[in-house]
């Protein structure tokens, strides 16, 4: 009895379950709303066939009548003709027309870099390469004006002189310009072409300067501001001659210039300008390849009968026409005035000589800071002294393995004075006569330049002493050098 009624107790169970599934499901319910949606796309479909249907019976009506009117009315007809090239001329030219509208300009606001040593000397080196072919092309320029090649200023000159002669100037010109740009596309390519008068020399490749120190660091950024300077006053000077020569700063030279002009003026009017252009031409011809070629190599010549050379070296420059209007005013000062005055004219500037002007104090007690004899006095060079820092690389001791100072040099010795006081002021006395060997020295290697010190090298040292991070290194060096070489060859005739 059991076993016949589990199996219709689990039936049952069974339906319960399927009832309450179709319940929750709503299968139904969900096949009527499919059915309505489907109607009312049906609908929807019909109703926007029927609108379609209505626009095109309207549009078709609309032409009709706007057939016969066109046939019989010509002002129409010229109407519609005039719209259609009006919409053609602003299909074709309109976006030509917006570029000739006017726009306020706006000025972009640049932002400034702040200082950064790495920037500064990337600067430079991207300078000196942006530089490199205009520097190389004068070089060639100065290379055939100096016949350092003799067959090729020969025919340089023979090719230019001809070219003047037949007009073919500025035809030549463009054709150099054209062969040059096609070597520079052969070269773009990877070919190796040199056109040069003067070998180009590659610089040397320069070591990373990832790992410097703060003071390698700070060396580095005095070199290239060092570099920086000397360029800069250069570039300034060249614009300040040029504009001193256009406003009459100096007369008697802008004088020769107003004439020249009126001349050219005068004869740009009345003479061919195939003559006019013959004669500037030949002018220049002589002038590059033979002219300057002798006055290069007659400086006496060159100084007298130079007219651009001359007029270029006479052209003062800011600072110097600020120096000579100083001078100007201490020559208007009476010279006549009372003795009393002249004591205290006296009187103030002996104070400010000795307040100002560190080489008076310093030739009065030269000798007796490094125990001379009084006749050893500087040179009248390095009468103040040139700062620097002496690098005893003998000693193991921090305070005496670099010393700041100056540095000064005699008839006989070379003297260096410590800044520091007391008794740890040490100074060094070098004779000239044992010194065996002077040279330039780079304290650091991997920094670009010649360097900013001087290596002395001595029996009595098993290094070279150096003296660094001199300012005006060169000049010290061949005041130096020059002191030097008299001492030598006074003491080998006097051994001979």
């Amino acid at each position: 009895m059991k076993s016949w009624l589990m199996p219709l107790a689990f039936s049952c169970l069974l339906k319960e379950e399927l009832r309450k599934l179709r319940e929750e499901t709503n299968a139904e319910t969900l096949k009527q709303e499919l059915e309505k949606e489907k109607l009312k796309r049906i609908e929807l479909e019909q109703k926007v066939s029927d609108v379609l249907k209505v626009r095109g019976e309207d549009s078709s009506s609309q032409q009709s009548t706007k057939a016969p009117t066109s046939v019989n009315g010509t002002d129409k007809r010229g109407q519609t003709f005039y719209s259609k090239i009006q919409k053609w001329f602003f299909e074709k030219f309109s976006e030509y027309i917006e570029d000739f509208q006017f726009q306020q300009e706006e000025i972009p606001v640049e932002t400034e870099e702040p200082l950064s040593a790495k920037r500064l000397t990337e600067n430079m080196r991207r300078l000196k390469r942006g530089a490199k072919p205009v520097t190389s092309f004068l070089k060639n320029l100065s290379a055939l004006s100096n016949w350092h090649s003799v067959y090729t200023s020969v025919i340089a000159f023979i090719i230019y002189m001809n070219a003047v002669w037949h007009g073919w100037a500025i035809p030549m010109f463009l054709f150099l310009a054209i062969l040059r740009l096609s070597l520079n596309y052969l070269i773009a390519r990877g070919w190796r072409i040199q056109w040069s008068i003067v070998p180009e020399v590659s610089d040397p490749v320069e070591p990373s300067k990832e790992d410097l120190t703060v003071s390698e660091k700070f060396q580095l950024v005095l070199d290239v501001a060092q570099k920086a300077q000397n360029l800069f006053g250069k570039m300034a000077d060249v614009l300040e001659k040029i504009k001193n020569l256009f406003m009459w700063v100096h007369p008697e030279i802008t004088q020769k210039l107003y004439i020249g002009l009126w001349l050219l003026f005068i004869a740009s009017c009345f003479f061919p300008y195939r003559i006019l252009g013959l004669f500037i031409g030949l002018y220049g011809g002589v002038k590059f390849f033979l002219i300057d070629f002798i006055f290069k190599r007659c400086p006496r010549l060159r100084e007298k009968y130079d007219t651009p050379y001359i007029v270029w070296k006479n052209l003062p420059t800011d600072p110097q026409l600020k120096e000579r209007s100083n001078a100007m005013l201490t020559r208007r000062i009476p010279t006549v005035v009372s003795r009393s005055n002249v004591t205290a004219n006296v009187m103030c500037v002996y104070s400010r000589e000795d307040d100002g002007a560190r080489s008076h104090s310093k030739k009065s007690s030269f000798s007796e800071i490094f125990s001379l004899a009084e006749n050893e006095r500087p040179l009248p060079v390095c009468e103040n002294g040139w700062r620097c820092c002496l690098i005893n690389r003998d000693k193991k001791i921090p305070t005496d393995y670099i010393r700041h100072g100056f540095l000064y040099v005699t008839e006989n010795y070379l003297c260096f004075e410590s800044s520091k006081s007391g008794s740890s002021k040490k100074n060094k006395i070098i004779k000239l006569k044992e010194i065996t060997e002077i040279q330039k020295y780079k304290v650091l290697s991997v920094l670009p330049g010649s360097g900013m010190g001087i290596s002395i090298t001595t029996p009595y040292t098993q290094k070279p002493l150096v003296f660094g991070a001199m300012l005006h290194r060169d000049e010290a060096f061949e005041a130096i050098n020059c002191q030097y070489t008299k001492i030598a060859s006074s003491v080998s005739s006097n051994e001979s």
